[in-house]
């Protein structure tokens, strides 16, 4: 039986990844051990995994992420009020299979999509 999925997604700076998911997002930091190149964060009952890769050019990086959610109007609206809306799909939008949906990028150009159903 499976339990959960915890994605595991690059990042070039561990500092960065850490404040903007910490301090913009209201993630946690999971567990107590600060493991050298490896980050987890943890919300309500999702956690992402992060791993090294300084090398990573971020216009290559094709790291996904869909975030099932019961209060897309707050999380827009917390987006929306930090500034943190992906550039080219900023709008919340009704899409046609009965979601509503919205985009962040993270600092290491991490895609984000938090969805709920209509």
């Amino acid at each position: 039986m499976l339990t959960a999925i915890h994605p595991k997604l690059p990042m070039r700076d561990k500092a960065a990844t850490r404040d903007y998911y910490l301090n913009k997002l209201g993630f946690i930091e999971f567990g107590v051990a600060d493991f050298d190149g490896y980050l987890m964060v943890e919300k309500d009952q999702i956690q992402i995994h992060f791993f090294e890769y300084k090398e990573i050019n971020p216009k290559e990086n094709y790291g996904q992420v869909y975030l099932r959610t019961d209060n897309i109007d707050g999380w827009y609206a917390l987006a929306k009020a930090k500034g943190l809306l992906h550039p080219t799909a900023p709008k919340l939008e009704t899409k046609p299979w009965g979601r509503k949906e919205f985009s962040l990028l993270d600092p290491n150009h991490n895609l984000l999509t938090f969805g709920q159903s209509i």
